[in-house]
């Protein structure tokens, strides 16, 4: 299938090389802050915020800065949780969740500065609960929550994992 410009873009951006990337879980009210981003050639792909770190910021500097940019959210880095190697050429990225607490700002809905303003991959921004994560096809999904009974088995991952990466295995 041909590649529409969004999976171009991702591919120029992210692809063919590894990322190191954070993510922060934020649960509130049994719900979860979720970010449904598009993927291109028509998939999307429902996650919690994150993204690339960037040379000489630690982590938790980094990943308030992906909160901030996505979400307009100040959080505080609580605890670090685990590790997911993605691998589905061409993206790799080690991801590394870490448990997070707002602390300010006003939810709205972000953009990714690393694409330009016509290549936006960020579409919505939701509180989800566990049921409505469930309605949702594994293939919308962030890997992590394939197979979670509840928002608390997120913040219970520790180590390292490659959910559903067939390439690892």
């Amino acid at each position: 299938m041909p590649k529409d410009k969004i999976s171009k873009e991702i591919e120029a951006k992210f692809g063919n090389h590894l990322r190191s990337r954070v993510n922060g879980i934020l649960i509130e009210d049994k719900k979860i802050l979720m970010i449904k981003h598009l993927m291109g050639n028509g998939s999307v792909l429902w996650s919690v915020p994150g993204g690339g770190m960037h040379y000489g910021s630690s982590a938790s500097e980094n990943l308030k800065r992906e909160f901030s940019e996505e979400t307009g959210l100040d959080v505080d880095v609580k605890a670090y949780l685990f590790v997911n190697e993605y691998l589905a050429a061409p993206l790799h990225a080690m991801e590394h969740f870490f448990l997070v607490e707002k602390i300010g700002g006003k939810l709205a809905l972000g953009t990714d500065p690393e694409l330009y303003p016509d290549s936006q991959i960020i579409e919505e921004i939701k509180w989800m609960s566990i049921n409505e994560i469930q309605s949702l096809p594994n293939e919308a999904l962030h890997q992590i929550f394939w197979g979670i009974k509840s928002l608390e088995d997120l913040v219970l991952l520790r180590g390292y994992f490659n959910f559903g990466n067939n390439s690892l295995k």
